[in-house]
């Protein structure tokens, strides 16, 4: 697990609470109140005809909950071989959803005057799945927009669940 610096003590009125990712060494955020748990990675089923970010269907203690690839969602290159993803399970209006991303960090409280807008100098697959930034001391916090990420252009998670 890698530590990020963030505003330390209380959490404040003016504050959030996001619960932290690294995807291709960029440091992503989730909402605390978003996250269901994390988990080590999971044996996947794969989907047949299922768009490429999907992963597979992982069962969560009986709940059946779809994998989306975080780097392929994103655009970037693919995972190496060697490197196992984890899941973050993320709670949405449809049900549970994992996100497989490369490392797990800390959760963060930062302080909301601090947000600021996607840069330009972003790459753009990445700045449409984002909300905005924090700049913290040595790197951004990009918060991720979950449900731009989980919605894949198909009514196939849907379907999947009849």
């Amino acid at each position: 697990m890698t530590t990020v610096e963030a505003t330390a003590g209380a959490s404040g009125a003016g504050d959030h609470q996001f619960a932290t990712f690294f995807v291709d060494n960029l440091l992503f955020g989730v909402e605390v109140r978003r996250v269901q748990e994390v988990l080590r990675y999971q044996e996947m089923t794969p989907v047949p005809r299922a768009t490429e970010v999907i992963e597979g269907l992982i069962n969560l203690r009986g709940q059946i909950v779809t994998a989306i690839d975080v780097r392929r969602r994103l655009g970037l290159r693919p995972r190496g071989e060697d490197r196992t993803p984890m899941n973050m399970v993320v709670r949405t209006d449809d049900g549970a959803v994992s996100l497989l991303v490369d490392e797990i960090g800390d959760v963060l409280d930062v302080n909301q005057s601090a947000f600021e807008q996607v840069p330009e100098n972003i790459a753009a697959t990445i700045r449409d799945l984002t909300t905005g930034v924090y700049k913290l001391k040595d790197r951004l916090l990009l918060v991720l927009d979950t449900g731009k990420t989980i919605d894949v252009n198909s009514n196939s998670g849907r379907q999947r669940a009849h």
